[in-house]
C-alpha cells in the first residue's frame, strides 16, 4: 500500500494586523518622549542641593563659544530655545512672560566657568523684568568623578 506524502503546510503570519501594531507603537514612543527646549551642551557646576523645575518653566542660557564670546539662549519653556543678543534682550523676554504670569518659574542655566559677574548682571536683568522665581542649574555633587 502506498502511503501518499503530505506537503508541508507553508506557515503564514497574519499581516492584517501589522498595522494597528505599528500605529500602537508610534503612539506609545509619542507619549513617551521628553520634550527638551533648550540642547546647549554646558558644563554646570555642582551643587549640594537641588530642586525640581516645573515643566513651563523658562530657560534662560548662559555659555560661550569657540571664541570666548558670550551667548545668551532664551526659550519661554515652549518652543525650542533661541539666540538672543544679550542680557537687555533677556529682560524684555522676561517681562512678557511675568506681564501675564507674575510666579512664572525661570532657570538659569550657566556655565561653571563663567565669572558671577556676568551671571549677577543676567539674574539684575531677570529680576528688572519682574522675575521672582529662579533656580540655577547645577549637577549634584554624587556626579563628580574621583
Amino acid at each position: 500500500m502506498h502511503i501518499p506524502r503530505q506537503r508541508p503546510v507553508r506557515a503564514l503570519i497574519p499581516t492584517a494586523a501589522m498595522a494597528d501594531i505599528a500605529f500602537l507603537l508610534i503612539l506609545f514612543f509619542l507619549v513617551t518622549t521628553v520634550h527638551e527646549v533648550d540642547r546647549t551642551r554646558v558644563s554646570l557646576p555642582f551643587s549640594r542641593a537641588g530642586a525640581e523645575a516645573q515643566k513651563s518653566a523658562a530657560v534662560v542660557v548662559l555659555t560661550r563659544d569657540d571664541s570666548g564670546e558670550y551667548v545668551y539662549r532664551f526659550s519661554d519653556g515652549e518652543a525650542m530655545s533661541s539666540a538672543v543678543a544679550g542680557p537687555e534682550d533677556i529682560y524684555l523676554e522676561a517681562s512678557r512672560l511675568t506681564y501675564t504670569d507674575p510666579y512664572r518659574q525661570f532657570v538659569l542655566k550657566a556655565d561653571g566657568s563663567i565669572e558671577f559677574e556676568k551671571i549677577d548682571e543676567l539674574l539684575d536683568q531677570m529680576r528688572r523684568g519682574g522675575v521672582q522665581n529662579v533656580l540655577l542649574l547645577t549637577r549634584p555633587l554624587t556626579e563628580r568623578l574621583p
